[in-house]
């Protein structure tokens, strides 16, 4: 019997897990696979991992992996997808916003043998703040002009994959990890399945304005080179302009003999070129310190507690 696995990333969401974990093993036990449910809490400060025990000892299709502390969404995904030992894996966050009814359609699709994976899309962001819908547009816009990475405006990361696109996946194990982009970049064929956009069955949202920011920046760093080249042709337009600048002054200087006037005009020039190049050697030194993380080798977790058994405490 074929199996299918849940990877579930939980960070202090013990109001959404029983809703949550009635509803997703109603929907498998409709469906003719074996499966098993991984849920990874994320360093977690409420009684998920209270919860997850507890649901151990009623289920046995239920495995839980807990960080010692909080590293992250990208990172509770990467130990699911190293664990998780079914032919179909999916990832699915526990506040319902990636609605379960939706696995039976996906599974028959990829049954049908034409795609390697069935990615869901919102088609409206209703319940978002307008600013926020408004950079995330501009965000999928902009990360699919500057990268080779192939993301849809509203992806979600609620997705099913068969068992090879899981282990390409595994297979990039980069400590700076933006998944959106890893599904994009190694391929296979995917069907984007759109669904009206759900609220929040409990529970408050993890994701700030400026948690989102960073993680889009992430993102655009991650898999672009663009933004080095920004700042390679900005140095080169500057460096152009005060060229001109000079040769302007000199000429000046020749002909009409006056000297060269004006404090506060030398002195917003050289806080400008100043500014320009401070934001270039930012943007570089963003990539240095990817470079850093990388060549540190640390592990992308660290497990606490689990009742998984074979499995390593770092990941």
């Amino acid at each position: 019997m074929k199996k299918i696995s849940l990877i579930i990333p939980c960070y202090n969401e013990q109001e959404a897990l029983p809703i949550f974990y009635k509803e997703v093993t109603s929907i498998l036990k409709s469906i003719s696979f074996d499966y098993e449910l991984l849920f990874v809490n994320d360093g977690s400060k409420d009684n998920t991992l209270q919860i997850l025990r507890n649901l151990t000892k009623e289920d046995d299709h239920v495995k839980y992996f807990s960080f010692s502390r909080n590293f992250g969404k990208e990172a509770a995904m990467y130990a699911g997808f190293k664990n998780a030992s079914g032919n179909y894996v999916a990832v699915m966050d526990a506040d319902m916003q990636d609605p379960p009814s939706l696995l039976p359609q996906m599974l028959n699709i990829l049954e049908q043998g034409e795609y390697d994976s069935v990615a869901t899309r919102r088609v409206n962001r209703d319940g978002e703040p307008i600013i926020r819908s408004w950079f995330a547009r501009r965000f999928y816009k902009l990360i699919n002009k500057i990268s080779d990475a192939d993301i849809v405006d509203g992806a979600r990361d609620f997705r099913l994959m068969k068992r090879e696109m899981v282990d390409a996946i595994c297979a990039m194990g980069e400590y700076n990890r933006f998944s959106k982009g890893i599904f994009g970049w190694i391929g296979f064929r995917t069907y984007w399945l759109p669904y009206e956009n759900t609220e929040r069955v409990a529970g408050e949202t993890k994701w700030n304005f400026w948690k989102l920011f960073k993680y889009a920046i992430d993102g655009i760093i991650n898999f672009s080179q663009a933004p080095l080249s920004v700042a390679s042709w900005g140095g080169m337009t500057m460096t152009m302009c005060a060229f001109i600048s000079l040769i302007v002054i000199v000429v000046r200087k020749i002909i009409f003999g006056d000297p060269v006037a004006g404090w506060a005009s030398t002195i917003s020039v050289v806080i400008f070129i100043g500014g320009i190049q401070l934001f270039c050697f930012g943007i570089m030194g963003q990539y240095v310190a990817k470079l850093y993380l990388e060549s540190k080798h640390r592990p992308h977790y660290i497990l606490s507690e689990t009742n998984a058994s074979d499995v390593g405490m770092l990941g």
